[in-house]
């Protein structure tokens, strides 16, 4: 009888396993993986720290997504489905407001009356039930009690600190406030919009505005509804009506919320099947002795996948609490950002959760592929160590061109920027993505494939690394995979926030620098009014003192002089005769380029440009990038804004096609002179240069104390300044997320370059061994970390901009007329560099011992 039929027969004649012998066995092997885990958690430090910071980006990432407002529909509206604007002096107000809420039904009243505070933009006095259903979002108690009764005030705390008021102390409303001012008020409260932080008011109880300045009405009713039609039309002519906007925009909390957290999973699977391959390898001569003593395939499995769920355990507690740390630290300045209060407790906890869960399931999943390779080696060969080689597996380029494909056709029909598929266009976006990354991770194995075949020319220390991730390709291409991941998400959000930014003419930046400072002129409120007024000479000079006293206080150079160019005296419809200040429009209707001012020869030296650098024929100089490109602009004064006449550009009113020169040394923010135009255009517009404020120029940021102090000095000369916003730069979101995916792809690369080159050790030993220099083994690290990141990070950024290309095929300019290359360029190009530099300067260290790998 031959041995295989008597091992057959053996096989045969075994009785069934006893279950609780089992369930026993389950328990020592549980025991076991958990105390063999504890002995080698040095080894296990980098897997762990891998499924830890992917759980953290996942986690964070939810937590900005859910807590960013996608719409500002919370901040303007409330929850109401119409706002109407009434102006105070409406005749018959009251009367008015009631017939409204008769034919529409109940609303929510606010009454405003402006106060003059010395900042840009002032307050006001405000009169708002606290418990109106429409309303509620739009105020909040910080501290003490709402006003209940005429005599008393809540004040917001930018009020607070201007006139050092707080609960319990009495408040003059200052003079410019119209019938209320000179009256007391006993201070209840301290109170915020927490839909927008940047609204200063002092709120009242209802009824105690006798003249409101203008009074807007919240009501639950839309305007196209059938029951608004049936109720007729009963708003004067002089009211405005406006309605929310459709919430289903592309960058929408829910949407933001989904995509993170449905690609962070992919990021953890493709992270943790990389580390778990390695982890196997490593263990592979313990688990020959475990088979060696009895073990079947299915509990070297089962210690395998108790591996995966001890680390992703680890993994993701560690991951959640860096998570909970970093969004502790970062929501205030969240709040700054977008001028919205976030709640750091009211978080999507569902997703959260499902996402914990999701970390540790996906990490147990990754742990069971490389288990069922490595239950199938025979037990004589793990015991000794003398594994056959990875063997390289022919795999067809077809399932990753199919996914490639498939994600770009959803993207191609989810509507683009106009979201014409509504919630099937979001998540035709969503599964066009994902199916995108999984593209890029299926066709990462074949692009190291392809290098190795290129790489028989290199030197000896770099064609050992390329040929080691090829031999390796599962490792090295997860790895790929999960850096192509980073560099895809960052620049795909470098894409959407250029987006925004764009449009020459609808200009977006921050206001200015925090160590910048505008003195308006009385009557100039660049944010209030239409700047440009006259101001009499003796409040001008007065306000000119003020502001050189002011520049004093703060170590700062002599104020630089602000002229606006305006067409005197222009009527405006159903306004009062006043100056209108000259802009730049676009005459196929684009837009408008707000403010300009006059290029001086004081505010050139000022901002270092020489005249030289001038070009003669220029009419407008600008730090817009995109403004001399645009085509259709027209320079006009203010009388042809004031009264259009029939002709497109008559002479004197307009100059058609201007000369518009780019000068990188002007100034970025919204309110300073980011666009100036020459004295020469000036004279050519029969224009008149008129001073409407000072520019401060501090040596460094200002403080609140500082801020505080100038608002109080231009009150006092009634007039106002204005500081810096919240206001992000483009610069500011794409070097965040330029900074987000070099951290991540590098933390990445450190973590998987380690665990490759660990897993190459016995070939290191032999080659120190054969009298290789630290010079060579710096190169291998440095090779093998440069590789990875340049292939992820070329394959990433290529997915993404192909992805962006395809999904905005019907606004190429728009999508990519603005997009900082730069930063995309430092994430392909910048990342690999400095992971190969990284990997020369800590990759030279010898082996410990050159002799066989001891038995665990």
């Amino acid at each position: 009888m031959s041995m295989s039929t008597y091992a057959r027969e053996d096989r045969q004649a075994r009785e069934p396993e006893d279950p609780r012998r089992a369930a026993g066995a389950r328990r020592a092997l549980s025991r076991w993986a958990l105390r063999l885990a504890l002995r080698e958690w040095r080894q296990r430090v980098l897997i762990v720290v891998l499924i830890a910071v992917a759980t953290a980006a996942t986690l964070l990432g939810i937590a900005v997504g859910s807590a960013t407002p996608g719409t500002p529909n919370a901040g303007t509206f409330g929850t109401a489905r119409t706002r109407v604007e009434l102006p105070g002096s409406t005749p018959h107000l009251a009367s008015v407001i009631a017939r409204i809420e008769k034919a529409y039904g109940a609303g929510s009243v606010i009454e405003d009356l402006p106060i003059t505070t010395g900042q840009a933009g002032g307050a006001d006095l405000r009169a708002q039930d606290p418990s109106a259903p429409y309303t509620r979002p739009l105020l909040a108690l910080d501290s003490g009690h709402y006003p209940a009764s005429a005599g008393q005030v809540a004040v917001t705390a930018g009020l607070a600190r201007l006139y050092s008021l707080r609960v319990g102390s009495a408040w003059h409303v200052p003079p410019g406030a119209g019938a209320a001012a000179g009256r007391i008020f006993a201070v209840t409260g301290i109170v915020e919009d927490p839909s927008n932080l940047l609204d200063e008011f002092a709120l009242v109880a209802p009824g105690q505005l006798a003249s409101p300045g203008d009074v807007r009405i919240f009501l639950g009713i839309s305007m196209d509804s059938a029951a608004a039609s049936a109720a007729g039309n009963v708003i004067p002519r002089s009211a405005i009506v406006s309605a929310p906007e459709p919430s289903n925009a592309l960058v929408s909390p829910a949407t933001v919320v989904l995509v993170v957290s449905v690609l962070g999973l992919v990021f953890i699977g493709l992270v943790a099947t990389a580390a778990f391959t390695v982890m196997a390898q490593r263990r592979q001569r313990a688990l020959g002795m475990l088979s060696s003593l009895g073990a079947t395939e299915a509990d070297v499995r089962f210690v395998l996948i108790a591996d995966g769920l001890l680390a992703g355990l680890a993994g993701a507690a560690i991951g959640a609490a860096a998570a909970a740390g970093a969004w502790f630290w970062y929501y205030p300045h969240l709040e700054t950002a977008t001028a919205h209060r976030t709640d750091p407790l009211a978080l999507p906890w569902p997703a959260i959760i499902i996402g914990l869960l999701l970390a540790v399931a996906t990490s147990v999943i990754a742990a069971v592929w490389p288990g069922r390779a490595v239950a199938k080696v025979p037990v004589v060969s793990a015991i000794s160590g003398r594994v056959d080689p990875p063997q390289l597996i022919t795999r067809s380029l077809r399932p990753g061109i199919l996914f490639l494909v498939g994600g770009l056709f959803l993207l191609f029909v989810s509507g683009g920027w106009d979201d014409g598929g509504g919630n099937s266009g979001r998540y035709a976006i969503l599964a066009g993505l994902i199916c995108c990354e999984i593209a890029s991770a299926l066709l990462a194995p074949f692009l190291v494939d392809r290098l190795a075949r290129l790489a028989w020319r290199a030197p000896l220390a770099s064609r050992l690394a390329v040929r080691d991730l090829e031999r390796y390709r599962s490792r090295s291409g997860a790895a790929m995979a999960a850096v192509s991941f980073a560099v895809f998400i960052a620049t795909i959000a470098i894409i959407i926030a250029s987006v925004r930014f764009d449009d020459a003419l609808d200009y977006t930046a921050p206001n200015m620098t925090s160590s910048q400072l505008i003195f308006y002129t009385p009557g100039n409120d660049l944010t209030q009014v239409s700047p440009g007024q006259f101001t009499p000479a003796a409040k001008l000079a007065a306000a000119k003192a003020q502001a050189d006293t002011l520049a004093a206080q703060l170590h700062a150079p002599a104020p630089l002089e602000l002229d606006v160019p305006v067409s005197v005296h222009v009527s405006m419809p159903g306004q009062p005769t006043q100056n209108q200040f000259g802009t730049i429009i676009s005459l196929h209707g684009r837009g408008f380029g707000g403010t300009t001012w006059v290029a001086t020869p004081a505010l050139l030296k000022a901002f270092g440009i020489s005249p030289g650098e001038v070009d003669p024929r220029a009419d407008v100089l600008t730090v817009r990038a995109g403004l001399p490109s645009t085509g259709g602009l027209a320079l006009v004064n203010g009388a042809y804004l004031g009264n259009p006449p029939n002709e497109p550009c008559p002479a004197g009113l307009c100059i058609l096609s201007p000369v518009i020169q780019e000068v990188s040394k002007l100034p970025a923010g919204t309110s300073m002179p980011n666009t100036v135009i020459t004295e020469r255009a000036v004279r050519a517009l029969h224009e008149t240069p008129v001073p409407v404020g000072w520019l401060i120029q501090a040596p460094a940021a200002l403080t609140p104390a500082q801020i505080n102090g100038a608002r109080q000095a231009a009150l006092s000369a009634g007039a106002t300044v204005e500081t810096k916003n919240g206001q992000l730069s483009l610069g500011e979101i794409s070097n965040g997320a330029t900074l987000g995916g070099l951290l991540l792809a590098l933390g990445v690369l450190s973590m998987t370059v380690g665990l490759i080159r660990s897993e190459t050790a016995r070939d290191l030993r032999t080659l120190t061994a054969a009298g290789a220099s630290a010079r060579t083994r710096r190169a291998l690290t440095g090779v093998t970390a440069g590789v990875l990141g340049l292939l992820g990070a070329g394959l990433g950024a290529v997915a993404a901009i192909l992805a962006g290309v395809v999904w905005a095929h019907s606004s190429l300019i728009q999508t990519f007329g603005n997009v900082p290359w730069q930063d995309i360029g430092l994430l392909v190009i910048g990342m690999p560099l400095i992971a190969a530099i990284a990997g020369w300067l800590l990759g030279g260290r010898a082996p410990s011992a050159v002799s066989g790998q001891p038995l665990e």
